[in-house]
C-alpha cells in the first residue's frame, strides 16, 4: 500500500462531497434586540380592569371612530392594569386575520400577566363572527401554552359591546 493507493481513495465520491461542503460560504447571522416603541399614549381613569365593562371602556378608547376592523392588545400587569396598547391587525371594512403569534408579540414583550383583546365593528353591530369565537379560542389555547391568559375579547359596535367572556366564550 504505498503512496498511489492513498491518491486514489482521495479521488474517490466520498472525498469530493467533503471538499464541496468545505467550499460552501458561511452564513451571516443578524445579533438583534427587541424594543417595544411607544408611539403615543392615553388616559385610562379606571387605572385597572375589573370587568368586562371596564375592558370596554379601554378598547371604546382606541377603537370609537375607526372605519376598518382594527385588532387590538392590551397587555396587563398581575393587577389587572394596562401596560400597552397595540394595534396587531387591520383588516378591511368586514374581516379582520389574526395569528396567535402576532398577538402574543407584544405581550411578551410588554411582560403581561395577561391580556385583553379587541376589535371593532366598522358595522356598528357587536355580535360575534364564527371566526371571532375560532379566533378567540385559538388565543386562549396559545395563551396557556406561554403563560398569558386571555382574560376577554371585546368586540366593539356602535355605543355597545359584545364580552366574549360574558357570552361564555373564554
Amino acid at each position: 500500500m504505498g503512496l498511489h493507493y492513498y491518491k486514489e481513495q482521495f479521488k474517490s465520491p466520498i472525498f469530493n462531497v467533503v471538499k464541496e461542503e468545505k467550499k460552501t460560504s458561511a452564513k451571516r447571522i443578524n445579533i438583534v434586540s427587541l424594543k417595544l416603541v411607544k408611539e403615543s399614549s392615553l388616559l385610562y381613569r379606571e387605572r385597572s380592569v375589573r370587568s368586562p365593562e371596564d375592558g370596554y371602556q379601554l378598547m371604546k378608547l382606541f377603537l370609537a371612530d375607526k372605519d376598518r376592523e382594527h385588532f387590538i392588545v392590551a397587555s396587563l400587569d398581575t393587577k389587572n392594569q394596562p401596560v400597552s396598547i397595540n394595534v396587531c391587525h387591520i383588516g378591511s371594512l368586514n374581516a379582520s386575520i389574526v395569528h396567535p403569534r402576532e398577538v402574543m408579540k407584544s405581550a411578551i414583550l410588554s411582560n403581561a400577566a395577561s391580556i385583553i383583546v379587541g376589535h371593532n365593528h366598522p358595522s356598528g353591530k357587536a355580535e360575534p363572527s364564527k371566526e371571532d369565537i375560532e379566533v378567540t379560542k385559538r388565543l386562549v389555547e396559545a395563551g396557556k401554552i406561554i403563560g398569558i391568559d386571555v382574560i376577554d375579547h371585546i368586540i366593539v359596535g356602535d355605543e355597545t359591546y359584545t364580552s366574549l367572556k360574558e357570552k361564555g366564550h373564554i
